[in-house]
């Protein structure tokens, strides 16, 4: 993606099953666990860097010790920073204690994260707030042990201030402002409620079952409690990913399946997908089960998950992205004319290689049958030159721009820093005929296109181009989100921005006005999130309408080539991802009431210029 965004979170969990002294004796260390979570902490790098934090609890351990521990980190390689601080913490200890690594019972002791019971958490900001109070895992301490309680998670909810305002305790401010704040206070008080009913054993399934039914929004979390029982719990439609595998040494879950697969060297038919609404929780003594919380709604897996945000390794991604480029093949084709002669075809960012391997597939199956075609209609008279020329016809491939990572954009003032902004890229020179060659360049999505505008087409252009043509395997992003990804501002999306410019340029102003009365009517009677009335802004113009105009909104005055802009259909997406049809960026259905607030809020929001997000 080249706009950059902020989005979702890595989760990691694992229970030892096993004494420290087991990992110890057939893995050689007896820090196995935290190995373990540092891979699946590493392996989902993508998913979080404003900050990191794990948690542990230890089994068995005497009373008046502490056994619940929390470390976080905020800022750049925060992941590395914990894990950094662990290796000095056991540094020290051998100089206490030579050989203390030698002897898993007596580091127990001694090592705060030698625990059975751990989770990691990966941050975006979605709120914008980084410092290290909005690290999860947050933590609710007690003195009874079957009232602490760790809780980390990949989420965002609509309606926090409805939590907060059903329970009877006041949180501080930085709970308040976290939607993991009004998550953990809700379970810690049917949790505390529980333990007050039933001290001896806890009913987790019940405590979840009393608690997530007042959450409106997509999650996947997970908590240890000080007593020793655990859970990892999935939103009722599956909005956010989560997959775990068990065996008899340890149970596992995480927000990618590839970090579970490379972490533990397992296939993926050993991981399971945790299904929406359930909940794998583990007791103190061990014991398993996978049950369901709430009853399954309509499957709403978010769409995004696929076309960006995990990890490209995993093996049904890949195909899916690869399908995505494909789909795009015969609109790119008509786009063109069918005259790939003087094309050429090349991908950014990094992230959108995959999808432009599947476009490149399309284009050459189709060069395959044209050229099968034009050999059978002359094969008694093509010489063998002819026929050597057709044979050898390819989709011609170029390695147009590489990202310098290196490159900051450390000024400040506008002017200067979109300067600044176009060299974030470095291109190929000599790759392109000057006033000849059209460039097709493929992104995963186009969210904002200040990045395109301000940087990629300007540098593409410098190459000379005679038409330049932007890919996107992403339908057009019209709406906001609300389920963990930082898209909750209507003015940002260049399409939201072209559809208003259309409205205008057609003298159809009006549905603006007329769509921010429907809004404010609904505000007023508290039904706003009964219908999304966003939705009239697009009606009037088709796809292919608010494509053009958003190409013409990315032409810079200064960029001499023609500019063209092609998105993914819905009909595409659904074909790619036949099983996660989470569309709401680009439709509007949302598969939560708290959805169409957002969207109607957020319009609210833009119509009376106020820069707060919608939710």
């Amino acid at each position: 993606m080249s706009d950059a965004i902020k989005h979702e979170c890595g989760l990691a969990y694992i229970r030892l099953l096993k004494p420290l002294s087991h990992y110890h004796l057939k893995y050689g260390t007896a820090v196995y666990g935290l190995n373990k979570l540092y891979l699946l902490m590493e392996k989902q790098h993508n998913r979080g860097q404003d900050g990191a934090g794990i948690a542990s609890v230890k089994l068995d351990v005497p009373p008046g010790n502490q056994n619940m521990h929390r470390l976080r980190v905020s800022g750049q390689q925060a992941i590395a920073r914990i894990f950094q601080n662990i290796n000095e913490e056991v540094a020290d200890l051998e100089k206490a204690y030579p050989n203390i690594l030698q002897h898993p019972g007596f580091m127990k002791g001694y090592m705060r994260f030698a625990g059975e019971l751990l989770l990691g958490h990966l941050r975006y900001g979605t709120q914008g707030k980084n410092n290290i109070e909005f690290c999860h895992p947050f933590i609710k301490h007690d003195i009874n042990p079957t009232r602490s309680l760790a809780m980390a998670g990949n989420f965002n909810l609509v309606n926090t201030d409805e939590l907060f305002d059903m329970l009877t305790q006041h949180p501080t401010s930085t709970m308040r402002e976290s939607d993991l704040g009004a998550m953990i206070e809700t379970i810690h008080y049917y949790l505390c409620l529980a333990d007050d009913t039933n001290p001896e054993a806890l009913n987790i399934e019940g405590i979840l079952k009393q608690a997530t039914i007042h959450f409106d929004g997509g999650y996947v979390f997970s908590g240890l409690i000080g007593n020793g029982d655990s859970f990892v719990m999935r939103d009722a439609n599956g909005i956010r990913p989560c997959y775990y595998y068990k065996n008899d040494e340890v149970i596992v879950a995480a927000s990618e399946r590839a970090a579970i697969m490379t972490a533990f060297n397992v296939t993926k038919e050993d991981v399971i997908k945790l299904a929406p609404g359930h909940a794998i929780i583990i007791s103190a003594n061990g014991d398993f089960k996978d049950v369901e919380i709430l009853p399954a709604r309509k499957l709403t897996a978010c769409s995004f998950e696929r076309i960006y945000f995990s990890r490209g390794s995993d093996p049904s991604i890949y195909r899916e992205r690869m399908q995505l480029g494909r789909n795009l093949a015969a609109t790119v084709l008509k786009e063109l004319d069918y005259h790939l002669k003087h094309t050429i075809v090349s991908f950014i960012p990094n992230t959108a290689e995959t999808a432009f391997y599947g476009l490149i597939k399309g284009l050459e199956d189709w060069l395959k049958e044209i050229t099968l075609t034009r050999i059978m209609a002359r094969k008694d008279e093509l010489t063998a030159d002819e026929m050597r020329e057709l044979i050898n016809r390819r989709v011609r491939i170029e390695k147009i721009a590489i990202k310098d990572a290196k490159l900051r954009t450390f000024i400040t003032e506008d002017a200067s820093r979109n300067e600044m902004v176009q060299h974030v890229y470095d291109i190929t020179y000599g790759t392109v005929e000057r006033d000849v060659d059209t460039l097709v360049v493929i992104d995963d999505s186009i969210v904002r296109g200040t990045t395109l505008k301000e940087s990629i087409i300007k540098m593409l252009d410098r190459l000379g181009p005679k038409r330049i043509i932007v890919v996107s395997s992403a339908p057009q992003i019209r709406y906001p989100d609300c389920y963990g990804i930082d898209m909750s501002r209507m003015g940002d999306f260049i399409a939201f921005q072209a559809a208003v410019q259309l409205l205008k340029e057609t003298g159809r102003e009006h549905v603006l006005t007329d769509t921010y009365n429907l809004c404010k009517d609904a505000e007023q009677n508290n039904k706003l999130k009964e219908q999304n009335f966003v939705r009239a802004i697009y009606e009037p113009f088709t796809a292919e309408e608010i494509s053009a105009k958003i190409a013409r909104m990315l032409r810079h005055a200064d960029v001499n080539a023609q500019v063209d802009v092609i998105y993914q259909s819905i009909e595409g997406l659904y074909d790619a991802c036949p099983n996660d049809k989470g569309d709401w960026y680009f439709t509007g259905n949302y598969p939560t009431p708290g959805g169409n607030r957002v969207a109607n809020r957020a319009f609210i929001n833009y119509m009376e210029q106020k820069e707060a997000r919608g939710y």
